[in-house]
C-alpha cells in the first residue's frame, strides 16, 4: 500500500442544520454523536489524520470544544463553501489526499473507509477521485470520497455553481472525461436504498440512537455495518423508523445540472467499478 502520501479525512460538522439543528451533538449511548463518529473514523487504519471542519459561527464553538477534548484538529471556515473548508483543512495539515466524510454519517464503518482509501492508495496517483457513491451500493451513511489535492485545488479555482461549492465534490466526479474517477462497490446486492443510516431527520436520529444503544461495546471496539444490518433485519420496527426517507439524495434537486446522472435515477452514468 502506498504510504508516500499523506491522507487526511475531513469531517464537516456544524450546529446549523436546517432539518435537525444541533444534530451532531445529540447523545448516543451517553456521548455526543460527533464524538462517537470521530472514534469510528479514527479506527480506520488507512488514514494519517482526521480533522473536523466547521464554520466560523459562534454557534459552532461547541464543536470546536468537542474537537479539542477529543484531541482532533479543527478548522473553521465558510458556512456554505465546503470546497474552501476542505482546502483549508488540507493546507493546515499538509495533506496530499483529502477524504470527505460528512458528519451525517455517525454509523460509518471504519472497514468501509479502509476499503475505499486502501484502493486509492494502492493505485495512487492513477485516480483523481475514488468513492463508494457513484453508483451507491453500501447502506446509506457509509459515504467515503477520496480525492487528490490537485483535483480539489482545481475545483477550488473553477467551481462556480453554489451546489458545487456546498457539496464539495460534484465538480470533480461530474467530469469523468477530465478527472480519472473510480468507484468501490460493496460485495453483494445494492443496499443503499434499503438501509438508511444517515442523519438528517428526527426519525434518522431515533434509528441511529437505537443502534448505538444496542451495539455500542463498552471497550469501544467499533461495530460493523454488517452487524447494523443484522440488527435491523431482526428489528424491523427500528428499521421502519426512517423508511419514508430511504433513498433520498441531494442530487435529485440538480438532475438537470449534473451531466453524469442517468435519466430518472439519482445514479451516475460512469462506472469504473472496483473491488479493493
Amino acid at each position: 500500500m502506498n504510504r508516500d502520501v499523506k491522507v487526511v479525512a475531513v469531517v464537516q460538522a456544524r450546529m446549523g442544520s436546517t432539518r435537525l439543528p444541533g444534530k451532531v451533538l445529540l447523545p448516543a449511548a451517553g456521548r455526543p454523536l460527533l464524538e462517537r463518529m470521530l472514534d469510528r473514523v479514527r479506527a480506520a487504519t488507512t488514514l494519517d489524520e482526521v480533522v473536523v471542519a466547521t464554520t466560523r459561527a459562534a454557534a459552532d464553538d461547541s464543536i470546536r470544544a468537542l474537537a479539542a477534548r477529543a484531541e482532533v484538529r479543527c478548522v473553521s471556515g465558510s458556512t456554505t463553501d465546503l470546497v474552501d473548508r476542505h482546502l483549508q483543512a488540507a493546507r493546515e495539515t499538509g495533506a496530499d489526499v483529502v477524504v470527505k466524510i460528512p458528519s451525517d454519517c455517525p454509523l460509518i464503518d471504519p472497514a468501509v473507509i479502509d476499503e475505499v482509501v486502501g484502493f486509492f492508495r494502492r493505485h495512487h496517483p492513477r485516480h483523481a477521485y475514488v468513492s463508494n457513491l457513484h453508483p451507491s451500493s453500501w447502506p446509506d451513511g457509509n459515504d467515503v470520497e477520496v480525492m487528490r489535492l490537485d483535483a480539489l485545488e482545481e475545483c477550488g479555482r473553477e467551481a462556480r455553481q453554489p451546489f458545487q461549492r456546498e457539496h464539495t465534490t460534484p465538480f470533480i466526479w461530474d467530469q469523468p472525461e477530465r478527472f480519472t474517477v473510480a468507484n468501490v462497490a460493496a460485495a453483494g446486492p445494492d443496499l443503499s436504498a434499503q438501509y438508511r443510516l444517515t442523519l438528517d431527520y428526527p426519525e434518522d436520529y431515533q434509528l441511529i440512537a437505537a443502534v448505538f444503544a444496542v451495539l455500542q461495546r463498552p471497550e469501544g471496539q467499533p461495530f460493523t455495518v454488517g452487524e447494523i444490518v443484522a440488527f435491523l433485519d431482526v428489528n424491523p420496527e427500528v428499521q421502519a423508523l426512517n423508511e419514508k426517507h430511504a433513498g433520498s439524495t441531494w442530487t435529485a434537486q440538480f438532475r438537470d445540472q449534473l451531466r453524469t446522472l442517468r435519466p430518472g435515477r439519482e445514479r451516475l452514468s460512469f462506472q469504473p467499478e472496483a473491488k479493493a
